[in-house]
């Protein structure tokens, strides 16, 4: 009688070695990332929990965009709404958008900042280039934020879809950026060699 069920591949201990040999780079980096990923998160969050009205970081975006709203001309002033963790943008009497712990940039620094960590590279590129990109994300923040104001003052129709979809899309697509400069013009690596072949 013929056996027609094909023996499971058996794998020696130098494969299994291997193996853990060449993905110990992406280990590491996930290993990294991860963990400071959710270690800035914990304490991000132990911060915010020490208020019960908006936080320094928020209260100073929001007083910062309302200052760029105000040099084109919008005449902007910002007041904390009651005793929440919310800051309200006015406009005259009325209040045009509400700003909250969310959108204050600080939760795409905290990515930003986990990937260069595990990324690596050069320790004197690194200690110029993650302030500089921090303070890329706080001026696209601030974009983002004086943005949705004024789609929230002309465009009300379309400030759910904004909100929600292309300005959170656009502070991260400068993340990616920052992370394509370093990657490819900082370090020299090519992505598309890395992605197109087994070994970079």
């Amino acid at each position: 009688m013929l056996n027609l069920v094909e023996p499971l591949p058996v794998f020696r201990h130098d494969q299994s070695k291997e193996m853990i040999k060449e993905f110990k780079p992406a280990l590491r980096f996930l290993g990294i990332f991860v963990g400071l990923y959710l270690i800035l998160n914990l304490l991000y969050g132990w911060w915010i929990e020490q208020y019960d009205v908006a936080d320094p970081a928020t209260v100073l975006v929001t007083k910062q965009s309302s200052a760029l709203l105000n040099i084109i001309g919008e005449e902007t002033y910002t007041k904390p709404k009651g005793n929440t963790r919310t800051i309200s943008i006015y406009k005259g009497s009325r209040i045009v958008v509400n700003v909250f712990e969310g959108c204050n940039g600080i939760n795409v620094a905290i990515v930003f900042v986990s990937f260069m960590a595990a990324f690596g590279g050069d320790r004197k590129k690194i200690m110029w280039f993650i302030p500089l990109g921090l303070v890329l994300i706080h001026l696209a923040n601030l974009l983002r934020v004086s943005g949705l104001f004024l789609v929230a003052e002309y465009f009300e129709q379309y400030f759910y879809y904004v909100h929600k979809y292309a300005f959170t899309a656009s502070i991260y697509i400068m993340v990616f950026l920052l992370w394509w400069v370093w990657i490819e013009k900082l370090n020299k690596i090519s992505i598309r060699k890395v992605m197109s072949s087994d070994k970079p």
